[in-house]
Formats: C-alpha cells, structure tokens, sequence
C-alpha cells in the first residue's frame, strides 16, 4: 500500500519514481532499510551517552513514514501521546517520571541479580555494586 499517490507527491523527483514499479520497488527498499539503520543505531546507541537512542530511533520511523503507511500511522500516534503528556498536570509528570525511574532502576537491578556486576565497571563503582542485596 503507497502511502502517497504520484499526482499527490510535492517532490517532482519522488513524483517519478511514483510512477515507474520497478523504481519505487528499488526507493521503498532503501527506505526501509535507511529507516532500519537508523533505527537500529538508535538501539546500539542508547545506553551511551549522547544524543543517539530515542532520537534516532525516532528518525528512523519518520524515515519509514514517509513511504509506509503503519508507520505513519505509528508516528501520528506518539505524537498524539506526546501532545497528551503536554497536557498532564505537574504533579502528574513527576509521578510518571517517578514511576518511570522507578521501572527503570528495577530492570537495572534485574539485570544485576541475574548476570552481576559488569566487568568493565570500575573498581570502585563494582564493590558498591557488590554490597546490594543478592548481588554476586
């Protein structure tokens, strides 16, 4: 399903290559896997510090949403939600932040009952690692 039809296109260049299958074949599959890699990246990169994460894989669904039509759909929703969040009172943001950072450190401390303290912490960092409960 063509998320836009060639007439309906603004871009002359992708108007084209609308109107020729094999080409749009070709143009949908490097969107898809431009979106994939940016997406992909924003996986890799989000327990690093920086901009990656979120925004990146942000990115790769507005790359996808440009050619694919659930993943316009899926980005008119968080925008929606994001909309809503910007409604909520203050109170109510800081409890989801609250309840959010709360799931978060919960995933964390998962993670250390089941595998440990990573090897690559600094020393100083694993022993106070270590003196939580049931952490090997």
């Amino acid at each position: 399903h063509v998320l836009i039809e060639p007439e309906e296109d603004r871009w002359l260049w992708r108007r084209k290559i609308r109107q020729n299958p094999r080409q749009l074949a070709v143009y949908r599959s490097l969107v898809g896997i431009l979106g994939l890699l940016l997406i992909c990246l924003g996986f890799v990169s989000g327990p690093l510090p920086g901009p990656g994460g979120i925004p990146l894989i942000l990115a790769g669904l507005a790359v996808w949403s440009s050619e694919f039509e659930w993943a316009h759909q899926l980005m008119h929703w968080f925008k929606a939600q994001l909309h809503r969040y910007r409604t909520w009172s203050p109170h109510w943001k800081i409890a989801f932040w609250a309840i959010f950072f709360g799931c978060c450190l919960l995933v964390g401390y998962g993670y250390l009952l089941v595998l440990g303290a990573p090897t690559w912490l600094p020393d100083s960092i694993a022993g106070a690692v270590e003196w939580l409960p049931w952490i090997d």
